[in-house]
């Protein structure tokens, strides 16, 4: 496995299995977020999101942490090997936002955008509360139409997640 794309709303581990894998599988990462958003999250032009996200993937094997799928489904999923689909409970991908939000450590990581904090935003909670109603079914449509062929895995949980970190080798 050379190529694999991690979905799932904020809080809910994307970046943390990335790094979990990239160093299991010796594969770079490619978090999209610092690829897309400017200081104080500002939203980025997406031809230049796009520019970016295509020369990260110019390799033949990486890691990419997030979705953005409306802006570049098109270079990630098609080429993926495997899609990984984390689905956590609400109230799991809320508290782990929100502690981020908290941690004076949080700052430092490398999925973090330059210039930018993790801060309790509107789209932030919404992308949380509002993503079963919103966002899966939208997934759901773009990996049917994108990636119709990439086996997908669905990881409910933290010990989902860690049994599947496990059985990599």
């Amino acid at each position: 496995m050379r190529r694999v794309v991690i979905l799932g709303n904020s809080g809910s581990g994307k970046s943390r299995l990335a790094r979990a894998l990239g160093a299991r599988l010796g594969l770079p990462v490619v978090h999209l977020d610092p690829l897309y958003y400017g200081p104080d999250w500002a939203h980025g032009d997406a031809e230049v999101f796009r520019r970016r996200v295509r020369d990260a993937l110019a390799g033949e094997a990486w890691i990419v942490d997030g979705a953005f799928l409306a802006l570049v489904g098109d270079l990630t999923l098609p080429r993926a090997e495997l899609v990984v689909w984390l689905q956590q409970p609400r109230w799991l991908a809320l508290s782990r936002a929100l502690g981020r939000c908290l941690d004076p450590r949080a700052g430092g990581r490398a999925d973090l955008p330059a210039g930018c904090r993790d801060t309790p935003s509107r789209e932030m909670l919404a992308d949380i509360w509002t993503y079963e109603a919103h966002a899966r079914p939208d997934m759901e449509r773009r990996l049917a139409d994108l990636a119709p062929g990439v086996p997908l895995r669905r990881l409910q949980g933290d010990r989902a997640i860690s049994a599947f970190v496990t059985e990599i080798a």
